[in-house]
């Protein structure tokens, strides 16, 4: 059977893996965090299967029963990382095929995630702002976090990783760094901003970040801001289970998409390089949009 891989030195062949990262991070301006979950992926196929690069069909359908017990989610992420990763080799000439169609399929998607209804993000809100009434520090902090979250739809380390200089001035808008190191603005409700001036003025003045940690350098961490949400939902008669960042950056995309937000403006606001992760992202139930066509479409006019 002949070579998949073209005449290439061992050493390239070796570090294939890393030839793809570097690419990905100069080329595609991957962000590290991304960088570092596609060496896991690829590096914990490797070890199932060994030599990556050299990999035959045989070998990657043989991932199925490897990975039988993970979600379709992880499945589906690290299958997507192979299909790039070969791609990558039969472009730069490392591999004469690309054997990925052998991988593994992943079940049928997940449901999407779980959505709070108005009526739960407005007893989250009427707790939080209950509880900021004292002027506590952590109170206030709260209530700006959860407007930022759900009022501008803000990933977690967007939020949490946040600069002073990213908080406006004169111009209702903050400046976010996302994923790949690409800047967005996104639009900063009236009343966020008069929970942000309240914050400003109880804020440590310590550090750089709008939501300092004890340590000078540092920021809040991911883990306790989904912890603190989980809390101020327990406190508002809310299943804590049911609240987390996502949800509520979910919430603020269906919610504006059931209030006759454009898909577009909706990308941009939530910084998705690419509107069919919107798609995904996003939804509305069938019945609205049925009305929808009906009361928009010519067609569906006078029925």
């Amino acid at each position: 059977m002949a070579d998949p891989l073209r005449s290439k030195g061992e050493g390239e062949r070796g570090d294939a893996i890393g030839q793809f990262l570097a690419m990905m991070a100069a080329e595609r301006g991957a962000a590290a965090n991304t960088i570092a979950a596609y060496r896991r992926d690829l590096e914990s196929a490797q070890e199932a299967i060994g030599d990556l690069a050299g990999a035959d069909g045989d070998a990657l359908g043989s991932l199925a029963l490897a990975w039988a017990d993970l979600a379709a989610s992880s499945l589906s992420r690290k299958c997507s990382a192979l299909r790039q990763f070969y791609g990558f080799l039969l472009d730069e000439g490392i591999r004469a095929d690309d054997p990925s169609p052998a991988l593994p399929r992943p079940r049928a998607r997940r449901p999407l995630p779980r959505l709070l209804t108005h009526g739960e993000i407005e007893a989250m809100f009427a707790r939080a702002e209950e509880e900021a009434a004292s002027e506590q520090v952590p109170a206030v902090r709260m209530l700006v976090l959860l407007e930022l979250l759900y009022g501008s739809g803000l990933r977690a380390s967007e939020l949490v990783g946040l600069p002073l200089s990213a908080v406006p001035r004169d111009a209702p808008f903050l400046t976010i760094t996302g994923k790949g190191e690409q800047q967005r603005m996104v639009p900063v409700s009236g009343r966020s901003r008069q929970a942000l001036s309240r914050w400003l003025e109880l804020r440590p003045a310590n550090g750089r970040f709008l939501f300092p940690s004890r340590s000078r350098a540092g920021h809040l961490t991911r883990i306790r801001l989904f912890q603190l949400l989980r809390d101020l939902a327990g406190r508002a008669g809310i299943a804590p289970e049911k609240v987390s960042p996502h949800v509520l950056r979910h919430a603020f995309a269906t919610h504006l998409l059931e209030g006759g937000a454009d898909l577009r403006i909706l990308q941009t606001l939530l910084g998705h390089a690419d509107i069919a992760t919107t798609q995904i992202y996003t939804h509305v139930d069938s019945a609205r949009l049925v009305a929808l066509v009906n009361a928009r479409h010519p067609l569906g006019q006078g029925q």
